[in-house]
């Protein structure tokens, strides 16, 4: 799929250690029962990228629930190819994902931020998104690797 190859091979300089995440985003997106959703923005292909790409933008993302509000939607990646953007194209995919939250019945869409993406802090920001480690003081808290594996062992056996 042309998302996977805007992913890895234009968003970021694809690395040898990436091949799994490549090939668990082919397996994990496009199965029976995917993991998550992708919107993709295609253009016609005369006006396709430099490097030759219909694909220039994505939004991945997947339903999440919460016991205090109901069924959410979280927005793990949104991007644009940079020659793309300024004409719209994100915010495109974005009301496309926000109708198919709605039509699911989702009651929020969350996602994350990095710290040094003023300009996407600020855009949220003014379209009413709020920043939970302000507001509410959430932290966000990962196990990967061997702190994921000391996590499952460290458990009580049933």
């Amino acid at each position: 799929p042309d998302f996977l190859t805007i992913s890895f091979g234009v968003k970021g300089e694809f690395r040898q250690s990436q091949q799994h995440v490549y090939i668990e985003l082919q397996r994990d997106g496009f199965c029976q029962n995917p993991f998550f959703e992708c919107l993709v923005a295609e253009i016609p292909e005369e006006l396709k990228s430099k490097e030759g790409f219909t694909v220039v933008g994505y939004a991945l993302y997947f339903y999440t629930y919460s016991t205090w509000k109901g069924r959410s939607l979280y927005l793990e990646d949104l991007y644009v190819m940079p020659e793309f953007r300024g004409i719209n194209i994100g915010s495109r995919i974005r009301l496309f994902y926000e109708s198919v939250g709605r039509s699911k019945q989702c009651v929020r869409l969350q996602l994350s931020v990095l710290n040094w993406n003023t300009p996407s802090r600020d855009f949220y920001a003014a379209k009413g998104g709020q920043d939970l480690t302000v507001s509410e003081g959430w932290h966000f808290v990962r196990f990967d690797g061997q702190n994921l594996d000391n996590l499952a062992n460290d458990a009580p056996k049933i």
